[in-house]
């Protein structure tokens, strides 16, 4: 049996997302402007038509720090890079934030690249399920209690019981973030909330287990899409 090999466009893809609520969907051309956006993605800009976004860039419709850094990561693209399943904050336009995972992919027209074509779907909730959910919990209980402090994934595994490998494969089976990905996550949303302080910006790296402030700059502006002191300008106008 021959198999027919099928090629979907992505004007067939965009309605399909357009009834997934967690996730976004979008094409961009070489110019970074958008030419396909799911009705998610709409929505969470804060608008009401998909033209509105349609011609635009992301420096048009995210702050400009955001903007700028999710440009620089579809340039990335651009050249050829595939990112997967990165960790990120998203702002959205009534300034509430979101946990998301990023995939973006170089879009390939007649075997040359001619845009970004990509996905960010918001973290689920843990498979509580899982035969061991109750161990992995109380890994997490002690990441959440434990994280301005130097962590090592063979005492995780200890703890849970489990070998190295078992305990990796289980928590991203539980949580869908790889141990470091989470511990990256409770750092930064730790972070996230002292820059609401007045507390200076490196101590606040030193509070949440960064090694100094400019380890927690970048760590902050890959995942949120901006710095620590530009967060904190966004959130207290």
């Amino acid at each position: 049996m021959l198999l027919v090999t099928m090629k979907i466009s992505a004007d067939e893809l965009e309605p399909l997302f357009d009834v997934l609520p967690d996730v976004v969907f979008f094409v961009k051309d070489t110019e970074g402007r958008y030419t396909h956006a799911n009705l998610t993605l709409v929505r969470r800009l804060g608008l009401k038509q998909r033209n509105e976004v349609i011609g635009k860039d992301v420096t048009e419709l995210f702050p400009s720090a955001m903007g700028g850094s999710y440009a620089a990561q579809d340039q990335r693209v651009l050249m050829g890079e595939v990112i997967e399943n990165q960790l990120e904050v998203h702002m959205f336009a009534n300034r509430a934030s979101g946990w998301c995972l990023t995939c973006k992919r170089p879009l390939l027209i007649r075997g040359k690249i001619g845009g970004v074509i990509g996905i960010s779907r918001d973290l689920g909730l843990p498979d509580g399920r899982h035969p061991v959910y109750d161990r992995l919990k109380r890994v997490l209980t002690y990441m959440q209690d434990h994280y301005g402090d130097a962590i090592r994934i063979p005492m995780l595994a200890e703890l849970a019981e489990l070998s190295v490998a078992q305990f990796e494969r289980h928590f991203r089976r539980v949580f869908q973030l790889t141990p470091q990905q989470v511990l990256i996550k409770l750092r930064i949303e730790a972070a996230m909330r002292m820059l609401h302080t007045d507390d200076s910006v490196a101590s606040i790296g030193i509070a949440c287990g960064f090694v100094d402030q400019s380890a927690f700059a970048r760590q902050f502006k890959a995942t949120v899409g901006m710095t620590p002191s530009a967060y904190r300008s966004l959130v207290q106008a």
